[in-house]
Parts: C-alpha cells; structure tokens; sequence
C-alpha cells in the first residue's frame, strides 16, 4: 500500500509507478600522462516523476482522509506551489498488508513542471504528470574585513585589512518535546525518521522505553526521545 503526500495533501489514487532519479555530479578527465580519472563530486539533485490520476467521482478504492475532495482540490493544489517559489515536503509511504511501515520518502522538493491531461478513456477524471526536483537549503556569505594586529616593535607601521568570510548555515531543525504520543497509523520506525533523521535507528527508541516488541506500539502510548532531539527534513 502506499501514499503520496504534497505539502500534507494526500492524493486520493496512488500513482502505479515513481521514477526516482539520483543524479550524480562525477567529471572524467584526461590527465597527459595518467589517461582518464574521474573525479568525484557531491551528488546533485534527485528529480522525481509521476502519473497521478484525480478523480472527479468517488471511486471504492480512492482514499479521503478529509472528505471527498474533486479533481480541481489537487490542481488548484498544485497551481499554488508551483507559483509559491518556495520547497514543500514530499512524502510517500511504503505500507505492508499488516499495517508496518516498510520504509517512506521524505524530501524537500520543488515542482519543475506538471501536465494535465484530459481524454475520453478518462471520463471526467484528470490525469496530472508532474515532475519534482529536490530541495537543497544554501547559506548565505559575509565578506568581514578586519584590521591586521602590528607587530609589537612596529611603532608606525601601517595597518593592513584582512578578508574573513563568515558562512552563515541554514538550521537543520527545531527543538522539540522529548516525548512523543503515539496516534494511529505510527510506526516506531517512523517516529525514529521524523525525530532522529533515521528510521533504522528505532531500536535505539525500543530499548530507551523497554519495547521488547518494536512492531507493538499502542495509541496513547508516550514514546521517550532522549535529549536534544530535532525534527529533521531531507
């Protein structure tokens, strides 16, 4: 089972297929006595793709958290955050049968484009592709200038102007709570992504609250955190 969530909006079909591309950044050159290399770079930004259909009717198998919502809901939706300028989260869960959280994407992206598309196979539903691309948060630098320090024996000296750049780095995160309250449909490892940036440390949270069963967690139940926990975003 899976869901697909745009800044909080679930979709009511999920897609049938998600085209997650990793992009890399490595560069080949020839070096005159060594041949080729590669170098090696930071990877560059995922880009994501998809076909959501939206219903204009009620179907058995689409799903409305908050009540039936048209197609023109979702492409409104999507009109606005394509003209925000700002990233949104992007969000799909991965469900077993049972209920468990296989594993979710969780990232920061933008839309780069989308289409609509509209036929007589359709009937009055939508079918919307839309292509992502991840978000990457930036800082922004300060060029300082200082006075150089004369030498002790220097009585006359001119002073010289020394260059500091100061690298202003964005937060990763906010304080939060050190509990955590179970509410239906939370996964231990889920509650590990969202405050320790990393579902496969949920073992850490088991043995913190003396879970024996890490699949067994009851609504209402209080999850402790530990210190100096933050809400993490891809």
């Amino acid at each position: 089972m899976y869901n697909f969530f745009i800044d909080g909006v679930q979709f009511p079909v999920p897609p049938s297929e998600l085209i997650t591309k990793i992009n890399g950044r490595n560069e080949t050159i020839v070096l005159m006595n060594d041949g080729e290399v590669n170098i090696i770079k930071k990877t560059g930004l995922t880009d994501i793709e998809f076909e959501v259909l939206l219903p204009n009717v009620k179907y058995p198998f689409s799903v409305y958290p908050n009540g039936f919502q048209p197609a023109t809901y979702y492409l409104d939706k999507l009109e606005k955050l394509m003209v925000s300028d700002k990233p949104f989260q992007f969000i799909v869960n991965r469900m077993m049968p049972n209920g468990n959280l296989l594993f979710d994407t969780n990232m920061t992206v933008s839309i780069e484009d989308y289409e609509i598309k509209e036929s007589a196979e359709n009937g009055f539903d939508v079918m919307v592709s839309i292509r992502l691309k991840q978000y990457r948060a930036y800082g922004n630098k300060r060029l300082v200038t200082k006075p150089a320090t004369a030498p002790n024996n220097a009585t006359s000296a001119p002073t010289t102007q020394k260059a500091v750049v100061e690298q202003k780095r964005p937060t990763t995160g906010k304080e939060t709570p050190k509990t955590h309250t179970v509410v239906k449909g939370d996964t231990l490892w889920a509650i590990a992504k969202k405050y320790l940036g990393d579902g496969s440390k949920f073992p850490e949270l088991a043995k913190l609250n003396n879970i024996k069963n890490p699949n067994e967690i009851k609504v209402g139940q209080v999850i402790k955190l530990g210190k100096n926990t933050a809400v993490y975003h891809e």
